[in-house]
């Protein structure tokens, strides 16, 4: 069954590689496109490759008009919610790789999801590297107990932490054993430094830094008496590694029903 694909944030850093992407692949669909900027102009041209007949739309509203199966939404943290929930709503299932969103807006998407019996995968980054430095991060806290996220974004970047970031310390957060570190709240001088707890519970504590030359790098450290482990990741400036993670979501989204957070749900 051939599964037809809406691209929302189609000229987006990674809108640009999946337009052609989800054209090649022989049991997909290109069916709509969205694009502010490139509103009423071919996709395939505004992207850099052969016309593909398909006109970019100015809102997802207008896109969703046409039948379709799956949103893709690449586009930005302060629309990405409304965009699930609009798609929710017409009954398509959804891919998320947009970053932003937090625990309630993803209990919100879930009820939405169940409520309409579609489903919805969500993920940070949709890297298979990325995916393994979370594997190996949760393998590690199961007998590290101390452990802290630095998130590193270009400076530009809007949210903060990325949803990378933000992923991993949540997953981390249900696994990890208590912190040995001194509480923030006990913590003098400037205790905004410490970085922000992200998670359940105690949660982790996050350090966000946002400076020129970074792409996206996300690193867990973790520490026992005179040892330390970091484990990290790094994206290159090309949104190659994005392609294959969310065509394989696109062909496992219509699987489920309700939310399904992480690649890694899907590896296995």
């Amino acid at each position: 069954m051939t599964i037809r694909v809406v691209m929302a944030g189609a000229t987006g850093w990674v809108g640009k590689a999946l337009v052609p992407a989800i054209a090649a692949q022989a049991d997909m669909l290109l069916s709509g496109a969205v694009s502010r900027s490139g509103a009423g102009q071919d996709s395939g041209l505004l992207v850099g490759v052969p016309a593909n007949g398909v006109i970019a739309s100015a809102t997802l509203a207008q896109a969703l008009q046409a039948p379709s199966d799956v949103l893709v939404d690449y586009t930005k943290p302060d629309v990405v919610k409304d965009h699930v929930l609009l798609a929710i709503e017409k009954g398509r299932h959804v891919v998320i790789g947009t970053s932003g969103l937090g625990a309630a807006d993803y209990a919100d998407i879930d009820a939405a999801a169940r409520a309409n019996r579609v489903g919805v995968i969500a993920a940070g980054n949709f890297s298979i590297t990325a995916t393994l430095m979370k594997r190996f991060a949760l393998m590690a806290a199961k007998y590290v107990p101390d452990v802290e996220v630095i998130d590193y974004a270009s400076a530009r970047k809007a949210d903060a932490p990325s949803g990378t970031a933000r992923e991993l310390a949540e997953a981390l957060a249900d696994v990890r054993k208590a912190s040995t570190a001194r509480p923030v709240s006990e913590v003098s001088g400037v205790p905004g430094t410490r970085g922000a707890a992200v998670g359940a519970g105690e949660g982790v504590q996050v350090h966000a830094l946002r400076l020129p030359s970074y792409i996206l790098s996300c690193e867990a450290l973790f520490g026992l008496p005179d040892e330390r482990l970091t484990i990290r990741h790094d994206a290159g400036s090309s949104a190659a590694p994005y392609v294959a993670g969310t065509l394989l979501a696109v062909r496992r989204v219509q699987e489920t029903i309700g939310l399904v957070r992480g690649l890694d749900a899907l590896m296995d």
